[in-house]
């Protein structure tokens, strides 16, 4: 026999100890790994990582097989990890029914199964005994069978298995925006059993979908049925959540080792060198000890402290694991892989021989990785002391599987028996290196010649649909049916993809169908959806931002294509908008926003374009996999014929018909503005007086039909019908039957009438137009003449705003189904004969058609979008319960990247959403919060798909934001109309309504910034919204409409200066903007002190017992306190006083700050200073607050009114004092500190300054 080489010894010699410690244990039947001996339950998580070590062996077997045998037994290490990977594969398979009923109900009950018997597989604790959903688990599993596929094994055998990866694949998609039980099993760090959202998961995730993307599970072997696809964007939305946690674990880890396998080996999903350097290094920095790295900040597991009877700790008890928890020499493993794949050759040896020192030998020389290492209970007290000092001795299982199984993996890596690319065949570590520009590729179809010929007189050159053929172009809604489709499987009961969104990355690729060829316009142009979508401004600025995404988040072979077809509906009084114009040809010019595009035709980009096959659109289950599923078939063959067709609008006027007879007698003019809550007026935003009337008013002053008492049981029912349904509901008379369409949500008929509404009746009666009380003296049903009259008009105005309140006015006394066909055309002293022919006569009547309010009002909503008169569009949407298609999407991205949203006017109605909800319970909770007022609830919806736009592509405007209260930003918004029109706020609260989505969207962005913007008014009364560079907007434009001469304009000039720091502190405020770090630093106030008492809220100082000072729970729950505080200005000025708290603490000027600490007393106690100051230097306040007190002036003082208007009774000029400064708002609160804390010492020297 041949003498083996070095090499091969060495190799045997790691056989040898993989096989006693790791395969020795591989249960024989399943191939899965205990736990240990004692306990035979087998972790997905634990028994993947087990397997690595004998994976990397194999492969380096398979290098030096110079005799027959090392080639056996590179087959049989081969084939455990087979075995390993299918034993999994079967367990899960087993839970088949919990795959399909989590993609639809995401709970944590109806999760996979963390951990299987290693005996045979099947479950061992319940669904509710443990946290079972840790989406990094199933991740991993996914990623390693990826690049063990790759790496040459097979380990999927069948179809049903393939179908079963793809749902695999639908479970971790949604990752982003699923909390989990996480890398340790625990959620919350308390251990209560409260999911939270996971950066490893959603790493883990991330990488998983990656991998798994176009790879064929059969390998070489395999054709277009064994493949697995992944839609793009899922992938994308999981990397943007992650790179926005980051450094960050959870909510309430605010760092975790785990992260190591998320930067580094196995995962590598992140993209941002930088960003993996500093996570790197928070983890260093803050966990690492002798003996490994902590998992977690006050991690209690197995420390002398822990409390070994329960598994949950109490919320107190947590700061005393602070300094002791145990070091776990795993993450070492970890972090020598981290740099072997960098090629850092030093780190590694460092590692390494700190790993070497504290491993444990065995009695035949092994050394062996423990799971963890503790403080011994007798030396804790030295340990509190002096952290670090202390010897620590093992705790848990010896040897740890998982770190011995990378322990070696990190060996043969070092030992040249292994090359980084053989661990990762699929090459996801080059992820982090930089990419070559994308170049997007932009197709723009006209819908047929006329708007092609239209186009050509400009010198841009297009193709119509038909001329792109044999290339079909279909809307984003067809793909994603198509996708539907996507890992059905009968036998198996798997139902294929649930959700139903198809993001900008996969419509800008191509599809092949057979011999077919797709394109699909991308998801924002279906004009189906919204009204923003009929704003052609704001698409051209949703295009141009989906661009510059394309730009930064595109990795697919080939160039991205965005394919536009434009249509009749865009034109604008039959001419093809300017703003369309001139993006074409900016795209023409070959850069838009320093993004390089290319405008061609769909031919020219056939070979540089990523194409897809749709291949698993075959019915494969029937035997047939080349034809095409009979659904599919149908589904396309319908689509074709009606995919770009438009539906016709009914109109709404009648013919030329006008009764002459008819005087308009009575008068619904102002009922959509009676429906307004935006309230601008008060100085203090949100805070009304005693009558909470404006909070809340109701539109129909008299109460609806449903509330009085001899009615039948008529309910009126916000009915939203899917768009495509027909356009008039059954027969309804003002009677009986309830209608019941799809998607009903009732609204709960004691809502719209609290206690208040009723007090406050005698006061609306007195503002009730005379008609109205007729009506409520009238308890039969409306008077018919009435409603006839009414709907006369309605035909005769040609006005839409009249229209408008006309039909406000029905809704409120008639409710939606109220049937008006045939109405307002009998006149009394006409016969019979002449109504029914001006029956016949009517363009609003077919044949027994039924008309009902709803139906008008989806005719006015159309008009009013085709003539942009956008207040009374969101008006009618808001009545007609329209929905913006991706709200619960929109409010989703703003959650994941957390932020907490709240909708309704603080300080009464303010809703906080903190979990993501159903699109029908969020339009429930913005209907409740704003009561009637449709207008607004639908700006809520508008701005909140607003916000997670520019938090998708600017996060950076977010930065120490953690509430988004969309009720205040709507005030603001109004409120700085009102300054820069110079008008009242009713009038401003009306321009802001009235605004375009796209200005509306230009507004947020300006408010959200802090630019300086003005208001320059364009043709038909339109406001648009422009940045100011302070000397190109001369200050005349800057009033925007009337120009006032003269004087006045002079008078504008100087105000501008003068509101400054009382807007930004009104702007930070109502956007909950705080200063770097200021939850952290809060933090170590309250360490000093009692609690801290804000608006009633008091914050305990046990908080600091439970919560590290980085803590995103810890920060929530300062934040809750503040925002109890309704006017913006004023919390800001809180703030300012809990910044000079923190600087008192950070100089360590006194031991302790005593008691509770009353914010607000500081606050006021520097207003009192200031306006003493004020008194001796003749300052501005000696005319309002600072006055010399007489008789009248107590009583104005006492009334709640400042003379200035100041909120909260603090004085105007204090909140418009710059923070520096000898008369700064911070010198007055230094001074206030020092005078109200007793700890502060009164005599003698003490250092004081103040930056």
């Amino acid at each position: 026999m041949r003498s083996r080489s070095n090499s091969g010894v060495r190799l045997d010699y790691y056989q040898r100890i993989v096989h006693r410690l790791i395969l020795a244990h591989q249960e024989p039947v399943t191939g899965l790994f205990p736990a240990s001996n004692v306990n035979s339950h087998a972790w997905i998580r634990d028994n993947v990582y087990c397997i690595l070590a004998v994976w990397g062996l194999s492969m380096a077997y398979k290098k030096i097989a110079d005799q027959d045998e090392d080639r056996a037994k590179c087959y049989e290490l081969e084939q455990s990890c087979v075995k390993l990977m299918r034993g999994l594969l079967m367990a899960m398979m087993n839970q088949k029914d919990k795959v399909e009923k989590f993609k639809m109900t995401q709970s944590p009950y109806d999760s996979l199964h963390a951990k299987y018997s290693s005996k045979n597989g099947l479950p061992v604790v319940g669904d509710n005994e443990w946290g079972h959903l840790q989406i990094d688990a199933v991740s991993l599993y996914l990623l390693i069978l990826a690049q063990m596929t790759a790496s040459g094994l097979q380990i999927v055998f069948s179809l049903d298995e393939v179908s079963f990866i793809q749902n695999l694949v639908f479970y971790i998609e949604s990752a982003y925006s699923i909390p989990d039980y996480g890398i340790w099993e625990r959620g919350d760090k308390t251990n209560h059993g409260e999911p939270e959202l996971n950066a490893s998961s959603i790493g883990m995730a991330k990488a998983a979908l990656e991998a798994m993307n176009e790879l064929d599970l059969f390998g070489a072997r395999g054709g277009p049925a064994s493949v697995i696809h992944v839609l793009a964007d899922e992938a994308h939305k999981c990397q943007a959540v992650l790179q926005s946690m980051l450094p960050r674990e959870s909510n309430s880890k605010e760092l975790d080792s785990g992260l190591l396998c998320v930067i580094g080996f196995p995962a590598f999903a992140v993209d941002d060198a930088q960003l993996i350097h500093n996570t790197k290094d928070a983890i260093l920095s803050r966990l690492q000890g002798k003996y490994g790295c902590k998992r977690f900040l006050r991690d209690g597991y197995r420390t002398p402290k822990e409390d070994p009877s329960r598994l949950y700790y109490e919320r107190w008890e947590l700061r005393m694991f602070e300094n002791i928890e145990c070091e776990w020499p795993l993450f070492y493993c970890y972090l020598i892989l981290f740099h072997a794949f960098q090629n850092d050759k030093r780190s590694v040896e460092e590692y390494a021989s700190r790993l070497e020192k504290i491993m444990v030998r065995s009695e035949d020389g092994i050394l062996l990785v423990p799971e963890s290492y503790a403080v011994p209970q007798d030396l804790v007290g030295f340990e509190y002391q002096k952290p670090g000092s202390q010897l620590r001795e093992v705790v848990g299982r010896c040897p740890f599987l998982w770190g011995q199984s990378l322990f070696i993996l990190g060996r043969l890596l070092q030992e040249g028996f292994l090359a980084v690319g053989e661990l990762d065949p699929l090459n996801r570590r080059l992820g982090a290196q930089k990419k070559p520009d994308v170049v997007v590729q932009v197709v723009i179809i006209a819908e047929d010649n006329e708007i092609r010929d239209k186009l050509a007189e400009h010198d841009l050159h297009v193709q119509t649909i038909a001329e792109v053929a044999p290339i079909e172009v279909q809307p984003a809604r067809v793909l994603s049916h198509l996708y539907t489709y996507l890992g059905r499987n009968r036998k198996l009961g798997l139902s294929g993809r649930k959700s139903r969104d198809v993001g900008i990355l996969s419509t800008s690729k191509l599809y092949s169908l057979k011999d077919r060829i797709f394109a699909f316009t991308p998801q924002f142009a279906d004009l189906s959806r919204f009204y923003i979508a009929s704003d052609n401004e704001l698409m051209i600025d949703i295009l141009k931002g989906e661009i510059n995404f394309l730009k930064s988040a595109w990795d697919l072979l080939g160039r991205p294509l965005v394919t536009l077809v434009l249509k009749r509906i865009h034109l604008d009084q039959d001419k093809i908008p300017l703003a369309m114009i001139q993006t074409m040809r900016k795209l023409k010019s070959g850069y838009i926003n320093g993004t390089r595009v290319m405008l061609g035709s769909l031919k020219d980009f056939l070979n540089t374009s990523a194409i897809t096959d749709l291949s698993f659109l075959g019915s494969t289950e029937d035997g047939y996999p080349d034809r095409l599923h009979p659904d599919v078939q149908t589904y396309l063959d319908e689509h074709l014929l009606r995919s770009f067709s438009n539906r016709s609008t009914m109109s709404l006027r009648g013919g030329q018909l006008r009764p002459r007879t008819l005087r308009r007698r009575m008068s619904c003019k102002g009922a959509i503005k009676k429906t307004r809550s935006i309230n601008v007026d008060s100085d203090n935003l949100g805070m009304e007086g005693p009558s909470p009337l404006t909070e809340r008013r109701l539109s129909s002053i008299v109460p609806p039909p449903w509330l009085q008492a001899n009615k039948q049981s008529h309910v009126s029912v916000f009915a939203t019908t899917p768009e495509e349904g027909p356009a008039s509901s059954p027969l309804q008379h003002l009677g009986n039957e309830l209608s019941v369409r799809e998607n009903i949500y009732p609204v709960d008929p004691h809502h719209s009438r609290s206690a208040i509404d009723r007090r406050s009746e005698f006061v609306r009666q007195q503002e009730m137009p005379k008609i109205l009380i007729q009506r409520h003296r009238a308890e039969t049903n409306f008077a018919e003449t009435e409603v006839e009259e009414l709907i006369a008009m309605l035909r005769e105005t040609e006005n839409l705003e009249e229209q408008g309140d006309i039909l406000q006015y029905l809704v409120d006394t008639q409710g939606l189904d109220f049937n008006t066909a045939g109405l307002g055309f009998k006149n009394k002293s006409d016969d019979n004969a002449t109504a029914s022919a001006n029956n016949a006569a009517a363009g609003m009547l077919e044949e027994g058609r039924v008309v009902t309010v709803r139906d008008l009002l989806k005719g006015l909503y159309e008009k009013a979008c085709q003539q942009k008169l956008w207040g009374l569009v969101r008006h009618t949407a808001g009545m007609l319960g329209k929905r913006v298609e991706d709200l619960a999407k929109a409010v989703t991205d703003l959650l994941v990247r957390q932020k907490q949203v709240t909708v309704g006017m603080p300080p009464n109605n303010e809703h906080t959403i903190t979990a993501p909800l159903p699109e029908v319970e969020l339009r429930q909770l913005i209907h409740d919060a704003y009561g009637d007022d449709e207008s607004t609830a639908m700006l809520t919806q508008e701005l909140m798909v607003y916000l997670a736009m520019f938090i998708r592509t600017e996060p950076q405007l977010f930065h120490e934001m953690l509430r988004l209260r969309v009720g205040l930003i709507i005030q603001v918004m109004a409120k700085e109309l009102s300054r820069t029109l110079n008008c009242d706020g009713e009038a401003a609260s009306e321009h802001l309504l009235n605004l375009s989505p796209f200005e509306m969207k230009n507004l947020l962005y300006h408010i959200l910034s802090g630019k300086e913007f003005a208001v320059s008014s364009v043709a038909r009364g339109n406001l648009s919204i422009v940045s100011c560079k302070s000397s190109r907007v001369s200050k005349k434009s800057q009033i925007g409409l009337g120009d006032p001469e003269g004087e006045d304009a002079l008078v504008a000039t100087i105000d501008d200066r003068q509101g400054q720091w009382l807007r930004r502190r009104r702007l930070d405020g109502a956007l909950n903007r705080v200063p770097r770090d200021f939850y952290s630093r809060v933090w170590t106030v309250l360490e000093k002190c009692q609690g801290l008492a804000i608006e009633g809220r008091v914050l305990q100082q046990s908080l600091t017992q439970e919560m590290t000072p980085g803590e995103l729970k810890f920060a929530l729950e300062v934040e809750t306190a503040l925002n109890q505080i309704p006017q913006p200005e004023y919390r800001q000025l809180v703030v300012e006083a809990l910044m000079v708290l923190t600087l008192v603490t950070e100089h360590n000027m006194v031991p302790t700050l005593g008691g509770i600490i009353y914010v607000e007393h500081l606050v006021h106690k520097a207003n009192q200073l200031f306006l003493e100051d004020q008194r001796k230097v003749q300052g501005d306040a000696t005319l309002c607050c600072a006055k010399i007190k007489d008789g009248k002036e107590q009583q104005q003082a006492a009334s709640g009114m400042l003379l200035c208007g100041g909120a909260a009774y603090i004085c105007q000029h204090l909140y418009d004092s710059a923070p520096s400064g000898s008369y700064g708002t911070m010198t007055y609160m230094s001074r206030a500190v020092a005078l109200v804390l007793d700890c502060v010492p009164k005599h003698g020297e003490m250092e004081c300054a103040i930056s």
